[in-house]
């Protein structure tokens, strides 16, 4: 009988979790817009080139709070509406092949700010597949941007 190679593991190291979106130890608070649904042009069909779906959109970002949160003023935090503005315009700024684009884009204008530390977004079509509820993506991304 041989015995098992001491160089292979039998099973692979865990990955290190993804980082949470709210974590009172690194001072994120979790800003989030939650099921918005739009109607864009979306698809790689032909037909989808000219007839709107509705899309639902959900995005969840891990913020750093700021030090002194002393102060009841909007321009001190990450305004969900500001948010849900620039991802409707996104989505009325002419066709998108791919979910998978949308969603890249809407963490792309995210992470732009510097508070935004992780993104996680998802993308739905509802109205594609007759006996299914919805179809799409969620992405996480992380900020590359230095620390505000």
């Amino acid at each position: 009988m041989s015995s098992p190679s001491s160089t292979a593991p039998v099973i692979a190291p865990l990955r290190p979790a993804s980082p949470r979106i709210a974590d009172a130890e690194q001072g994120l608070r979790h800003v989030f817009v939650r099921d918005m649904v739009v109607t864009c042009l979306i698809g790689v069909y032909d037909h989808e080139h000219t007839t709107p779906q509705r899309v639902r959109i959900n995005v969840d970002l891990g913020v750093l709070e700021r030090i002194s949160m002393s102060g009841d003023s909007l321009d001190q935090v990450v305004c969900y509406e500001q948010i849900a503005n620039r991802v409707r315009a996104m989505t009325q700024d002419g066709h998108i092949n791919l979910v998978e684009t949308l969603s890249e884009r809407i963490a792309a204008i995210c992470l732009q700010d510097p508070r935004v530390r992780m993104a996680r977004v998802r993308v739905e079509k509802l109205d594609v597949i007759s006996d299914v509820a919805a179809v799409g993506v969620e992405i996480e991304r992380i900020s590359t941007l230095p620390l505000p």
